[in-house]
């Protein structure tokens, strides 16, 4: 039921029985059946008929509803839709995007073209170890003084980890730009900017996997004998063993025969995606002796945390920060390896390179690799263990 006619405030009280009483200018008054009574705001807007609650009689009088329905009239005079332009106002502000939530959300759709599991984890480990301080950041906020804060620090020390961390910062930032929640240049380039704010790499000692001279071998390991953290032991048998540390952190108990003093490590975790066997000395076999439970896991990892999970790749970096060994890099043992092996021995250059799992490129040496048994490998780790603690003689002949 429509009643036309301007209403007048007297009449309010009597404006009881269920209907629409019009009051002009797309002004009405809705009485429902339950007896609640609201103003309403009704236009055409593009052919269709459209209702604007204004509110309850009881909380907004005939002259603010006028008021208010002035302004919706005006607004759809002008071609706007005041209902839509309403509600927009009247949507909560969405939170503002952080660069973590944005990071997490690129790497999932990045990572399919990642080479490898390592590569995808080290890119969230890289960006929550390094530069925690800007997961929580609304990306849109991220400036110039944030990304120098997060690099600045390990530059010096960790310059390869530092320019690895600035790229992917770069990226995410590029990529948070091309979705719409950034502006302006990216604070994390390089050239013509952070070149500007940061050492150049021409004036940084270079430190390309800076190795231990093997002179000082026997005080850092009587140093790092002494440290009870998983990460001491961890370290200290990558370095009898001269292996990779992702290939010591990924070690499973599947893979150590404590009987033969053999660790076998598969091709899929090897660099040159071979199969690579090592032979241990009486002393990498201690360190394992201590750590293996009664009755390893299948697929357990010999360095494993208490919580569970391998121990992170940075934890022997951070090791040797706590040890104040900034000037070297957990891979420069395998250099100290090779220089006492080349100094000090007469160990056969095969038999050292094969220790380090080197591809051997010529055939003469394919033909070596084939022919030479464990057995000088094993002379010489048990050579460099006994010359890392001065067990035994410290020179030995191949």
């Amino acid at each position: 039921m429509h009643v036309r006619g301007r209403i007048h405030v007297r009449q309010l009280p009597s404006l009881t029985k269920p209907g629409v009483y019009a009051d002009g200018g797309g002004l009405y008054l809705r009485v429902r059946p339950s007896l609640t009574r609201s103003w309403i705001f009704i236009c055409m807007i593009k052919g269709r008929r459209r209702e604007m609650g204004l509110g309850s009689i009881l909380d907004v009088s005939l002259a603010q509803a006028r008021d208010k329905a002035s302004v919706a009239r005006a607004a759809f005079l002008e071609g706007r839709d005041p209902i839509a332009e309403r509600a927009a106002s009247t949507q909560p502000e969405a939170a503002p995007v952080t660069f973590g939530e944005f990071a997490d959300a690129l790497i999932d759709t990045i990572e399919g073209g990642f080479r490898n599991e390592k590569h995808r984890k080290q890119w969230r480990s890289t960006l929550k170890t390094h530069a925690a301080s800007l997961i929580d950041k609304a990306i849109t906020d991220i400036d110039t003084d944030d990304v120098v804060d997060v690099l600045r620090p390990i530059w010096l020390d960790l310059p390869e980890t530092a320019s690895r961390v600035r790229g992917r910062i770069e990226r995410v930032l590029d990529a948070a730009k091309a979705k719409g929640h950034r502006q302006g240049e990216n604070p994390a380039r390089w050239r013509g900017h952070l070149d500007l704010l940061l050492p150049r790499r021409s004036k940084v000692v270079k430190s390309h996997h800076a190795a231990l001279p093997f002179t000082g071998i026997v005080d850092f390991m009587n140093d790092l004998r002494k440290r009870p953290a998983l990460a001491a032991r961890a370290l200290e048998f990558t370095i009898l063993t001269a292996a990779r540390s992702g290939e010591t952190l990924g070690a499973t108990w599947a893979e150590i025969d404590l009987e033969a003093a053999l660790w076998t490590v598969p091709a899929e975790r090897m660099k040159a995606g071979a199969e690579h066997q090592v032979p241990l000395s009486g002393e990498a076999v201690a360190i394992l002796r201590v750590l293996r439970p009664k009755k390893p896991k299948p697929g357990e990892l010999v360095f494993q945390r208490p919580i569970g999970g391998k121990l992170s790749n940075m934890s022997m970096a951070m090791l040797l920060r706590r040890m104040d060994r900034t000037s070297i890099t957990v891979h420069g043992f395998r250099s100290t390896f090779r220089d006492w092996a080349g100094e000090t021995t007469q160990f056969a250059r095969e038999d050292v390179e094969m220790a380090l799992a080197h591809v051997i490129e010529s055939k003469s040496e394919r033909a070596y690799r084939r022919g030479r048994a464990l057995d000088k490998r094993r002379e010489l780790m048990t050579a460099w263990a006994n010359f890392c603690f001065q067990t035994g003689a410290q020179q030995a002949s191949g």
